[in-house]
């Protein structure tokens, strides 16, 4: 059976990722020259994929790369867990030396070990920690110290690096990162995550511990006739047909954002026969607007009625003069302070960008649906 050429749901990896060439050039002189980095851009455009392309390809047994997520942490606590099983996991592949690592850095929180069936993969550490006797310094030095006595750089590229702006005393949180980080010799931070504007207030803000921290990446959507080779290659090289034209219409629809052209593509392919046809295309836009509807639906539930209207009004493919009378009109937006709140509300929950005075969404899938449904203004 010939397998799917596409990816989605998923980092893209080795034959699966595409282009950003310069953004990986750039990405790789950084980690590996000792810059911090921090990349910026909205949600499903490839940021996973794009440091873990990098990282995978660092051909230097001098620098140890170590990847975590910490979508999941909802207190410091939580961060510092991941934080700790992650470095200890990943800078070796010995259980025994695990253990001696943890019990000689970690000494003042008493780690304890648990194993599974598994032990080199189902492992896990926990420790006790109390923030008012400074003991997450341990914590946070713990990469520094392994990397002196291994005599090595070591990588820590941190997804969903905005989660720590929910915990409680989150800018105190911040600062003891900071003040912990800043001055490592041996570790260099590549930070990234879901949410543009969190982001942004973590580390383009003055007023926050981690202002100028590193080199801000603001990544931009991989180019239309970068995607429509990527996507003819991958049906030919599967035995398919499909046009130039149709592979632009996938990118059309999708607007370039990666992780949409890659699913919308992976639909096509399956749905086609040998060629294909602009049926296969519009059932599998059919299928992948069905397949995220609910997630749309319960957006539109927590919205209030003016952020609905000034999404629908950008789904119409108005993108600025929002405070004109007729616009205001039109979509029943009140006011022209209103439209500046409605704004500054929809920034916060990621959903719209602004460029100068273009505003965009974010999801274009989202816009698509939006732009589909039967709203009465």
């Amino acid at each position: 059976m010939i397998k799917n050429p596409f990816v989605f749901g998923k980092a893209a990896e080795g034959e699966n990722f595409t282009d950003r060439a310069e953004d990986a050039k750039r990405l790789n002189a950084n980690l590996t020259h000792g810059i911090n980095t921090i990349l910026i851009s909205p949600r499903r455009w490839g940021k996973t994929s794009l440091v873990k392309k990098v990282i995978s390809g660092i051909d230097d047994s001098q620098i140890k790369p170590i990847f975590i997520d910490v979508f999941q942490c909802k207190s410091e606590y939580d961060f510092y867990h991941a934080f700790t099983s992650a470095i200890i996991k990943q800078t070796s592949s010995k259980l025994d030396e695990w253990i001696e690592m943890a019990k000689t850095f970690l000494s003042g929180i008493s780690p304890k070990f648990s194993f599974g069936s598994d032990p080199i993969n189902d492992f896990s550490i926990s420790f006790d920690w109390n923030s008012r006797d400074g003991s997450e310094d341990e914590i946070l030095q713990l990469p520094e110290k392994i990397a002196k006595k291994k005599k090595i750089q070591i990588v820590i590229c941190i997804d969903e690096f905005q989660q720590i702006a929910a915990f409680a005393d989150s800018v105190l949180f911040q600062r003891k990162l900071r003040s912990v980080w800043q001055h490592q010799q041996n570790v260099t931070y590549c930070m990234f995550g879901s949410k543009k504007h969190l982001l942004e207030n973590i580390f383009n803000d003055k007023s926050m511990p981690f202002y100028k921290f590193g080199d801000m990446v603001f990544l931009k959507k991989i180019p239309a006739d970068e995607w429509v080779k990527f996507i003819c290659d991958k049906f030919h090289q599967t035995g398919k047909t499909i046009t130039v034209g149709q592979a632009k219409m996938i990118c059309e629809v999708t607007e370039n954002v990666s992780s949409y052209v890659q699913h919308l593509a992976w639909l096509v392919w399956y749905k086609s026969a040998d060629v294909v046809t602009g049926e296969d295309i519009d059932n599998a836009i059919n299928d992948l607007l069905e397949q995220n509807k609910v997630f749309f639906q319960r957006e539109v539930e927590q919205l209030s009625e003016f952020q609905l209207n000034f999404l629908k009004a950008v789904a119409d493919g108005v993108t600025f003069g929002f405070s004109r009378r007729d616009i205001i009109k039109k979509y029943r937006l009140e006011s022209s302070s209103n439209v500046q709140s409605v704004k500054k509300a929809l920034l916060k929950r990621d959903l719209i960008d602004v460029e100068g005075q273009t505003v965009q969404f974010n999801d274009s899938l989202f816009k698509l649906w939006l732009a589909r449904q039967k709203f009465y203004l």
